[in-house]
């Protein structure tokens, strides 16, 4: 039998491996695994590999791997948040996590409302577990990371590559936006960045990016901008019938 779920091995080696504790367990008790079941590891680097379960042992799950599959292209897309006040920046990860994205990084701006002397290092973890578990029901090639909370002028100074904002006086996403370059989408907090910091990211070449005329929360914002620029909407349909001779308008 095939288990149908990806599992994580961090270093993949042909050969016969035991899985983690966690990954284990999962096999063993959720799956009921047996002898001779086969599954998919993943590295969380790009490459996955097809492996047969020897033993299902609920604290050492031993496996055979079989083959490992060519490295696939790091995504270039980054998400750089402004941290919140209320656990918001786990539920941004649970979902965007989800999308080929090679980093989550946390954000101290002007408006932040987390207490300025945190490392935030438990929040982190949270949110770090919470890539992981993505990685695997996903189905991504490569772990999204979480990043360490940095000032969003020492990340400014760090980052090289374009960086594209969200904000309410922007342009809307277009085409020409492909993100097949190293790219950092910004989202701010509740009430969104300071004057003074769109002043230094327009000074940095950033592009602002509109996301409607509705107002989003801190939440929802990153999700929404993730979509627009990683999947962007076709020409609508009756638009496209409209163009063509002798084809009745569906609507």
């Amino acid at each position: 039998m095939r288990i149908d779920s990806n599992f994580y091995l961090e270093t993949l080696s042909l050969g016969e491996v035991f899985l983690s504790p966690e990954e284990s367990l999962h096999i063993a008790k959720s799956f009921r695994a047996h002898i001779g079941d086969s599954l998919e590891l993943c590295d969380g680097k790009g490459r996955f590999a097809s492996a047969e379960v020897l033993e299902a042992n609920p604290k050492a799950c031993k496996v055979l791997v079989k083959s490992i599959s060519e490295q696939e292209p790091r995504p270039q897309t980054h998400l750089a948040i402004s941290c919140l006040s209320d656990s918001g920046e786990e539920e941004i990860a649970f979902h965007a996590a989800q999308l080929p994205l090679a980093a989550i990084h946390l954000l101290r701006t002007e408006r932040s409302l987390e207490p300025r002397n945190s490392d935030l290092g438990k929040l982190r973890r949270r949110m770090e577990a919470k890539s992981l578990v993505a990685l695997k029901q996903s189905r991504k090639s490569w772990l999204t990371e979480i990043k360490a909370p940095v000032y969003l002028s020492d990340f400014l100074e760090t980052f090289s590559g374009n960086l594209i904002v969200c904000d309410k006086n922007g342009q809307p996403a277009t085409s020409h936006l492909p993100l097949a370059t190293k790219t950092a989408i910004l989202t701010g907090p509740e009430g969104g960045f300071s004057p003074a910091e769109l002043e230094t990211l327009k000074s940095k070449g950033a592009f602002f990016l509109s996301l409607g005329d509705t107002r989003l929360r801190a939440v929802t914002a990153p999700i929404i901008a993730l979509g627009k620029l990683l999947f962007p909407v076709l020409p609508k349909l009756h638009e496209k019938t409209q163009s063509q001779p002798g084809t009745a308008n569906p609507y």
